[in-house]
C-alpha cells in the first residue's frame, strides 16, 4: 500500500507546497512501511523525502516506494530537511496540527524555515475514503474477529471469568491470523452491561446480558464488532431493549447512503430508540469512522455536520443502558456506497441464549 501520489496531488491543491507527516498513523498510511520514528516530507511537486534513523533505514529502503529515504547520519535531520525545502521551493508546510503538541508544534517553527499552516485535514479527508485494497483488508480483519468470536462462544461455561473470556477472545485473534487486537476487548456481564465501556472483571458470567466489543488488527487495520447475548433467560424487558436497538441499527443501516449527513443518520436510530421509551438511555453517538485507528473520521452524533461520502467506513452501533440493570449495544461495520451501504459484519443478529 502506497498512498503518496494521492497525497502529492491533494497537497498541490491546497495552499502549502508539501506536507510534513509526524503521526506513526499517517505514515503508515502515506508509505505502507510501519515505523515509531520518522520525518516524511511529500511535496506537491510529486517528490517525496523520508528522513529516518539507522534503525529503520535498510527495511524501509527496501520496502517503500516514490520515496527518497534519507538517513541522517552526523548532519542534524533539521538541516538536512531545510536543505531539501529549498530544493523544492517550499515556502509553506502543512502539518498535522491536531496530532502535535504545543511544545512540539513550537518546537518546529524554530527549527524549519518554510511557513507552518494547518494540514491536518487534507490526511483525514484523505484516509477517510477507503481504497479497495484498505476494503479488502478491512473485510478480512472482520473475518477474523467473528471466527474468533464464534470459536470463543463455544468456551461459555458457568465457570469461566470476563477477562477468562477476553483472554481467549484475543488469543483466538491471534492465532486466526491478526497481528494484534484492535483494542483491550470490552466483556461485561450482568449490570456491568450498562457501563459501555466497562472493563472485564476477574468474577465468573452474571445472569442478564453479556456484552462482547472486540476487534482485530490486520495488516495495520482494524476491525470493530460488538455482540451481546443473554446468560440465562431473558425477560420480556430485556428481549424489547434487545429488539429496539436491532431495530434502530437495522433502521440506521438502510438509511447510510452518501449524502447524509453524521447527524442525521445517528438521528434515525436515535428516533427509533425514543419512540421505544429509552431515548435518554442511548448516551453516545452512533458511529466513528474506523481504519488505521480504531476510532477515525467520520462520525455520526447528534451534532455532526460533515457529510458522509462514498467509500468511507464507519460503525454502525446504537445501544441502550439501564443504569444498575443491564445494556445492549449491537454494532456493524460498513462501508459508504453512493446508493447505499454495504456492511463488511457477518455474523447473525438474533439474540443468542445460554444456560437458559
Amino acid at each position: 500500500m502506497n498512498n503518496v501520489k494521492k497525497i502529492s496531488a491533494a497537497v498541490a491543491e491546497s495552499e502549502a507546497q508539501a506536507i510534513f507527516v509526524t503521526s506513526e498513523q499517517n505514515r503508515y498510511y502515506a508509505t505502507g512501511f510501519a515505523s515509531s520514528a520518522g520525518e516524511l516530507i511529500i511535496c506537491g511537486d510529486g517528490h517525496a523525502a523520508l528522513f529516518i534513523d539507522a534503525r529503520y533505514f535498510e527495511e524501509a529502503s527496501r520496502s517503500i516506494t516514490e520515496v527518497e529515504v534519507i538517513c541522517p547520519n552526523d548532519k542534524p535531520v533539521y538541516e538536512l530537511m531545510n536543505d531539501y525545502f529549498r530544493k523544492h521551493g517550499v515556502a509553506r508546510l502543512a502539518v498535522e496540527e491536531g496530532s502535535l503538541s504545543y511544545a512540539a508544534y513550537t518546537g518546529l517553527q524554530g527549527k524549519l524555515d518554510p511557513e507552518l499552516v494547518p494540514g491536518q485535514n487534507i490526511l483525514r479527508d484523505l484516509r477517510a475514503v477507503k481504497s479497495e485494497e484498505e476494503l479488502e483488508i478491512l473485510v478480512e480483519a472482520q473475518r477474523i474477529a467473528e471466527r474468533a468470536f464464534n470459536n470463543t462462544l463455544r468456551l461459555i461455561t458457568p465457570d469461566i471469568t470476563e477477562k477468562e473470556l477476553a483472554a481467549e477472545l484475543t488469543c483466538q485473534m491471534l492465532k486466526l491470523g491478526a497481528q494484534d487486537k484492535s483494542f483491550d476487548p470490552i466483556v461485561v456481564s450482568g449490570s456491568l452491561s450498562s457501563v459501555p465501556h466497562g472493563k472485564p472483571r476477574d468474577v465468573k458470567l452474571q445472569r442478564g446480558f453479556l456484552t462482547m466489543d472486540f476487534g482485530a488488527l490486520y495488516k495495520g487495520y482494524c476491525s470493530d464488532t460488538t455482540r451481546t447475548v443473554a446468560i440465562g433467560e431473558p425477560t420480556p424487558e430485556m428481549e424489547k431493549v434487545y429488539g429496539t436497538v436491532l431495530e434502530a441499527q437495522l433502521e440506521a443501516i438502510k438509511a447510510a447512503r452518501a449524502g447524509v449527513t453524521g447527524k442525521e443518520l445517528d438521528g434515525v436510530a436515535r428516533r427509533v430508540i425514543a419512540d421505544a421509551g429509552y431515548g435518554e438511555y442511548f448516551s453516545h453517538s452512533l458511529s466513528h469512522g474506523v481504519g488505521i485507528d480504531i476510532h477515525e473520521y467520520p462520525n455520526c452524533s447528534p451534532k455532526s455536520d460533515c457529510v458522509l461520502t462514498a467509500g468511507s467506513v464507519i460503525s454502525m452501533e446504537p445501544g441502550i443502558y439501564l443504569p444498575g440493570r443491564f445494556g445492549v449495544r449491537i454494532e456493524d461495520v460498513i462501508q459508504i456506497r453512493e446508493d447505499g451501504c454495504f456492511d463488511l459484519t457477518d455474523l447473525p443478529k438474533e439474540l443468542l441464549v445460554f444456560f437458559a
